[in-house]
């Protein structure tokens, strides 16, 4: 059977490869109610993920035939989380950009896989170090609460508020003019602030989640400790 997505829907998503990675990322899409298209050779994992979708294929072969067979092409998005086996990781992708999918991210274990797979036209994640670097930015600062890297030097940090911020408004502590930062939300016990008006009034252990470059989330949490 060949996989056809219903028009209009809301993003489609292809994963490929089933293992740690590519299962929880599968797992996690179809909890949020994504459409999804899974692909691996293991019938266990692949009967598994039958539970939350019907577009669930055992494939020995991940040539380009193949792999139009099971209708990835119609998917917005293709995960290749094929990491380990870099030569299949680097055919697969160029398979899947070549049946036209808008956007190809592919799983990457080294700099130098991850360059191949940058050249031929993918988004490159690097699951093990990227959760090695929030590791550490964790382990060696008191406030940061968590730690996403985004292209370039910008990142999206979460941060506990101390007191050298308590009772004052967002206007009066003009986090963007004194430190170049952009404030996306505010997290309070357990209440998700995401409109962040001026008269919002800043309390001991909120937690706001920043964006902007390493060093001015660094400065601000200088700022914060002191």
């Amino acid at each position: 059977m060949k996989f056809r997505m219903k028009k209009p829907v809301d993003k489609s998503y292809g994963i490929i490869g089933l293992g740690r990675f590519g299962l929880a990322l599968a797992l996690s899409l179809a909890e949020a109610g994504k459409e999804i298209l899974v692909i691996d050779y293991d019938e266990e994992r692949v009967k598994e993920m039958r539970n939350y979708t019907e577009n669930a294929f055992v494939v020995h072969k991940v040539d380009r035939s193949t792999l139009e067979d099971t209708g990835i092409q119609n998917c917005d998005v293709v995960v290749v989380c094929i990491g380990a086996t870099v030569d299949t990781s680097i055919l697969t992708t160029l398979n899947v950009i070549e049946l036209g999918v808008p956007r190809v991210i592919s799983k990457a274990s080294t700099a130098d896989q991850g360059k191949v797979l940058e050249k031929i036209g993918a988004e490159v994640v690097y699951p093990e170090r990227d959760m090695a670097i929030r590791l550490a930015h964790r382990l060696v600062s008191e406030r940061l609460m968590n730690y996403f890297e985004l292209k370039g030097d910008i990142n999206i940090s979460e941060l506990s508020l101390s007191e050298a911020l308590d009772g004052q408004s967002v206007s009066e502590a003009d986090i963007r003019k004194n430190f170049g930062l952009n404030i996306i939300a505010l997290e309070r016990e357990y209440e998700i602030i995401t409109e962040i008006t001026p008269n919002l009034v800043f309390r001991k252990d909120d937690v706001i989640v920043l964006l902007g470059s390493q060093e001015k989330i660094e400065k601000f949490e200088e700022f914060l400790s002191n």
